[in-house]
């Protein structure tokens, strides 16, 4: 994972080969109903280490929005305080056990409630707050100075918001919406315990989560954050930095994010991301971007960034269209933008995640970056034997994924399988006598055997599961991002087993 110059002045090195599970923090077994930095987070770190992995990736820590996706996020810099634990804040008798217990939201172990828990759990978050007296801890004052170059406008939004009944900064009153300065300190001085307590909630959110990041890189576990390259329109980045987005002088969108009609959808994809002012971003020598990049390896050791492509040529929607069919794509920043990053920040590692439309140019931009990209066996099985995800199609510098947040399980790819696509597969794997529980490892061992410096294999793959624990189906809304693993699930006989595996393909 390694920029172009360093990659080849280090050639004659052996990259280190290594592996890792893709478990999103809403997915680790947790009281209350939805996975946290809790004792459960700790224990799978340990689960971690005793199966030989280097990396434990996860999904986009944010506050979720609408649809409850970690890729559509209010603030690109905050934390979701769904991931406090809860029990933390019973040791700093700040909550009582008894009011966690009342305010549980899980009805089904492997499924997140996001209704119930967006009912609930700020209630009682507000309680520990009003019980805290933060403003007394020295400790949580160096946090907001320190971040204030965004937490002062997140906490004034989520507070705006809460305000108009939690509707769009689009739909907001002129004065509020267009950011007067009287109105900005009307909200300031009128709602300084609200505000103060959603820098309370990052205040816990950052306390917390460094603590489980330094246990594990301690135990030698390097964290794979993963940040869409959009932030959200409905975002604190958004409505407190205009000039950075594609907006006329009322900060209305011009344009849009999606992805254009394909062979899977004759509307395309209309994403609604608000499009970056690439031109004022170069003017500004990229610290916007600077700034996003940094806090981000505060976060996490690796960053994959969502939708690589978009660097090169995105695709522009006209604000308002009700789908993709009207877009049309513009020039990105091209190599400039990571240039700059690696002059500014230094060497990062990065995964870049070149999925989907795939031209000459995008090939061309990530050769150039020198970071690795992505491949994924769950594309690779075309009867005609053309795909560049099958394995002996790699490069070194890439990451094998058997699946991704947006596939299919490898055993709901395998169950629906045609007879063509069937029968090249099983003569490809040479597993035709394999039973069931066979066929998940053949799939895995594919992957981990592979010339891929780096593989990573989803939490529901290692279980053999099936469409219920299917983590997002791109362009729907309502029943995604919800499955969890049993705590019953992460058993010292499976990491025994993937330690075998990630010894014998040298990635240990």
């Amino acid at each position: 994972m390694t920029p172009t110059s360093y990659y080849e002045e280090n050639e004659e090195k052996q990259v280190k080969r290594a592996s890792g599970i893709l478990l999103p923090v809403s997915s680790l077994p947790s009281p209350y109903g939805i996975g946290t930095f809790s004792k459960e987070a700790y224990k799978f770190v340990d689960f971690l280490a005793a199966a030989g992995q280097t990396y434990w990736q996860i999904l986009p820590l944010g506050p979720t929005s609408y649809g409850d996706s970690p890729y559509q996020s209010f603030s690109t810099f905050a934390g979701n305080p769904y991931f406090i634990d809860l029990d933390e804040l019973v040791k700093e008798k700040v909550l009582t056990k008894a009011e966690c217990k009342a305010a549980d939201c899980t009805h089904h172990p492997n499924y997140v409630e996001y209704g119930e828990l967006y009912e609930k759990r700020f209630d009682l978050l507000k309680k520990a707050y009003k019980r805290s007296h933060i403003s007394e801890d020295p400790e949580f004052g160096k946090f907001v100075e320190a971040n204030r170059e965004w937490l002062k406008d997140y906490a004034l939004f989520m507070t705006v918001k809460k305000c108009f009944h939690g509707a769009s900064w689009l739909e907001w009153t002129d004065d509020i919406r267009l950011r007067w300065g009287y109105s900005v300190d009307y909200y300031y001085s009128q709602y300084p315990e609200e505000i103060e307590f959603y820098e309370y909630l990052q205040y816990k959110f950052s306390q917390q989560w460094k603590k489980l990041k330094t246990y594990a890189n301690e135990k030698g576990i390097q964290i794979i954050g993963d940040i869409p390259i959009y932030v959200a329109m409905d975002s604190a980045d958004a409505w407190a930095h205009p000039d950075l987005f594609q907006m006329d002088e009322q900060r209305k969108p011009k344009g849009v994010a999606g992805c254009p009609p394909d062979a899977f959808s004759d509307d395309g994809q209309l994403w609604g991301n608000p499009l970056y002012r690439w031109e004022y971003h170069r003017h500004q020598n990229y610290d916007w971007w600077v700034s996003r990049m940094k806090h981000c390896y505060e976060l996490y050791d690796v960053v994959r960034i969502d939708h690589f492509r978009g660097f090169d040529e995105y695709y522009s929607i006209p604000y308002g269209d009700k789908t993709a069919v009207n877009g049309h794509w513009e020039k990105g920043p091209g190599i400039e933008l990571f240039r700059t990053l690696e002059q500014r920040l230094g060497h990062k590692e990065v995964i870049a995640e070149d999925l989907g439309m795939m031209t000459d140019t995008v090939r061309q931009l990530v050769k150039d970056s020198g970071y690795p990209n992505m491949k994924v066996l769950g594309f690779a099985f075309d009867p005609t034997g053309t795909s560049e995800h099958l394995p002996h199609n790699y490069e070194k510098n890439c990451v094998c994924y058997t699946g991704t947040h947006d596939n299919e399980t490898l055993m709901q790819m395998y169950d629906g399988m045609d007879k063509k696509t069937l029968a090249f597969t099983t003569d490809y794997l040479n597993n035709a006598h394999s039973t069931r529980d066979e066929i998940k490892w053949d799939f895995i061992r594919l992957a981990m055997l592979s010339v891929a410096d780096t593989c990573i294999v989803p939490m529901q793959d290692y279980l053999g599961l099936g469409q219920e624990a299917r983590m997002n189906f791109p362009s729907t809304t309502g029943n995604n991002w919800k499955w969890r693993v049993g705590k019953e699930d992460l058993t010292k006989q499976l990491a025994k087993e993937i330690l075998h595996l990630t010894k014998l393909s040298c990635r240990l």
